[in-house]
C-alpha cells in the first residue's frame, strides 16, 4: 500500500520539475559581495511599484524595502537590472523569493558591502521554477 505513496509523490515532483524553464540570460557577468552572491550588498527603497514581466523577476510596491544581493553588469543595449528580496510587513508572502528588478525602480539607502568582485552568471542565475 506504502509504493503507491511514494511513486505518486515521485510523479508529483517529476511533474514540477519538468514545468522549470531555462530563461534567457540578462548579463554574462554581476556584481556581488563575495564569490557566492550570499552576502547583501545594500538595502533600496522602491520609488515606484514593478510589476514582474516574467518568473526571473520580482513584483515591488513604492515604498518598498528591497535587499540587493546582485547587480548585472549590462551587455551593450541591455538595461540595467539588480536582483534582491523585497521586505515588508504587508507584504509577507513575497519574502525572501529572490528576483531580478530595474535599478531605476529603486534607491539604495544603505550600502553593506564596499568591496565587491564581479562573478560571472550561470544559466541557473535565469532559472525558473
Amino acid at each position: 500500500m506504502g509504493y503507491p505513496v511514494v511513486i505518486l509523490l515521485c510523479l508529483g515532483l517529476l511533474h514540477q520539475t519538468a514545468r522549470a524553464v531555462l530563461m534567457d540570460k540578462l548579463a554574462d557577468i554581476k556584481i556581488c559581495g563575495d564569490a557566492e552572491c550570499s552576502y547583501v550588498l545594500s538595502m533600496a527603497t522602491a520609488l515606484d511599484d514593478f510589476i514582474a514581466p516574467d518568473c526571473r523577476f520580482i513584483n515591488i510596491k513604492k515604498g518598498q524595502m528591497v535587499y540587493v544581493y546582485s547587480k548585472l553588469v549590462p551587455d551593450e543595449g541591455a538595461g540595467v537590472f539588480w536582483s534582491g528580496s523585497v521586505y515588508s510587513e504587508r507584504y509577507v508572502d513575497q519574502m525572501g523569493i529572490i528576483g531580478y528588478f530595474p535599478a531605476t525602480v529603486v534607491k539604495e539607502t544603505h550600502k553593506f558591502v564596499e568591496d565587491t568582485v564581479k562573478v560571472p552568471t550561470s544559466k541557473m542565475d535565469f532559472y525558473c521554477d
